[in-house]
């Protein structure tokens, strides 16, 4: 069976969606990218008219997930999370994926070497809280060793600390210790690591503070 395009309309709804009349009558509705490559006249068979909507259909999902990522950046897992709630095909699924990836939208090395940065430069905390958080995010344990390869825990901790050193000036030592260790902690840090960072942050405290006396 072959329907016809009849007319090609703006939608009403969406300046970039295209309604598709077929013998007369609106059929469907499709991207403007799309609709460019019809015309009126064009005879359409059932199989292409089921193309068309799947193409439509890759299209629209493709732009919702270029708005997530536009937000963050987003792993593989966490967009195919989103599709599956969404009820998207895994044929749609798998179509769009490759197309982000091909463009370099959707890369889970790249998305946790930032995932680290972020963390380091905002939110400093262990390699195993950030191990932790990026296998919730879906990303492959290759991925995950490869963004933490030069990850200093040490240092990391330390730049934590001196986060909220600043807001406990002029606490008595042992509450300064007490409270900061428990903030390390909280954060994924080892004893053997918080000990002798949150040492180091109250000589440093303190011996700023008695300065500024002087």
């Amino acid at each position: 069976m072959v329907q016809v395009i009849t007319n090609l309309k703006l939608s009403g709804r969406s300046r970039n969606r295209v309604d598709v009349y077929l013998d007369g009558k609106k059929k469907f509705t499709v991207s403007k990218s799309i609709a460019l490559e019809l015309k009126r006249g064009q005879e359409l068979s059932i199989d292409q008219i089921r193309q068309l909507k799947n193409r439509d259909l890759e299209e629209q999902i493709y732009q919702q997930a270029l708005r997530l990522i536009s937000r963050r950046p987003r792993s593989e897992a966490e967009l195919r999370n989103r599709f599956h709630r969404k009820k998207v095909q895994t044929e749609i699924q798998d179509m769009v994926i490759a197309r982000l990836r091909e463009q370099g939208f959707v890369d889970d090395n790249a998305f946790a070497r930032s995932w680290v940065e972020n963390r380091l430069t905002f939110r400093p905390r262990s390699a195993w809280a950030i191990k932790q958080e990026l296998r919730k995010k879906g990303v492959s344990n290759n991925a995950i060793r490869a963004a933490l390869e030069n990850f200093d825990d040490d240092e990391a901790a330390y730049q934590a600390a001196l986060k909220v050193a600043r807001k406990m000036a002029g606490m008595p030592k042992d509450l300064f210790i007490q409270r900061l260790a428990a903030y390390l902690s909280r954060r994924g840090f080892q004893y053997s690591t918080v000990s002798p960072v949150v040492k180091r942050v109250w000589r440093e405290t303190s011996s700023n503070c008695s300065e500024s006396e002087v």
